[in-house]
């Protein structure tokens, strides 16, 4: 049975993590009112369309929640298949990770921005205080970028040094910049947010 505090957790899902089917359609409307406040402030705009939405313990069971309910997945090892799929996405307490967003609301705009904006997640960075940028590691699953354009969704991570992660919680600032020929801008992060993101440290 899942805990109620599983967003205070650290680590890995296990099954006995989640929520059976008939538990989380009791508590679905409670426990998505939980994830969507965390989300709020897990939402870091760079520039005016690119978009880190980053993930911790919490948002991903939400996920894992919600695949098993529309899939009506009870079997154990098609839980486990889930469990596999999604722990990847979970902060390890040293790092960051994201799923990086670029939105073109305007279908003939994506396409010709999308092509403009190749290797745009290899420059990717995070900033603490007035240290060197942190490139990100990108698209470890599969290559996101081709010859003629890049995707609108790529799935990032960024690793912080104990140096780094000790600066943060004695109050750095954080940053998130992209610097790339068609796209070069910086976040800027609300105090809400900055205490989100450090909140994924250990």
């Amino acid at each position: 049975m899942a805990s109620e505090s599983g967003e205070e957790r650290q680590g890995p899902l296990a099954a006995g993590d989640l929520y059976s089917l008939e538990e989380y359609h009791r508590l679905r409307p409670e426990f998505r009112e939980r994830v969507l406040g965390q989300k709020k402030n897990r939402q870091i705009p760079v520039g005016p369309n690119a978009t880190l939405y980053f993930e911790n313990r919490l948002t991903i069971q939400y996920q894992v929640q919600e695949m098993l309910r529309i899939e009506r997945i009870f079997e154990t090892g098609a839980i486990e298949e889930e469990l596999e799929a999604y722990n990847p996405l979970i902060p390890t307490g040293r790092n960051l990770k994201a799923t990086f967003m670029l939105e073109f609301p305007d279908a003939g705009e994506r396409r010709a921005r999308l092509a403009e904006l190749g290797g745009i997640e290899d420059r990717l960075f995070a900033r603490v205080g007035d240290g060197e940028p942190i490139p990100c590691v990108a698209d470890e699953d599969l290559e996101r970028t081709s010859d003629q354009k890049t995707s609108a969704v790529h799935f990032v991570r960024f690793e912080f040094d104990d140096a780094s992660v000790a600066a943060l919680k004695d109050g750095a600032a954080l940053e998130f910049l992209i610097d790339h020929p068609a796209y070069g801008h910086e976040s800027s992060l609300t105090s809400a947010q900055r205490a989100a993101l450090i909140a994924d440290f250990v």
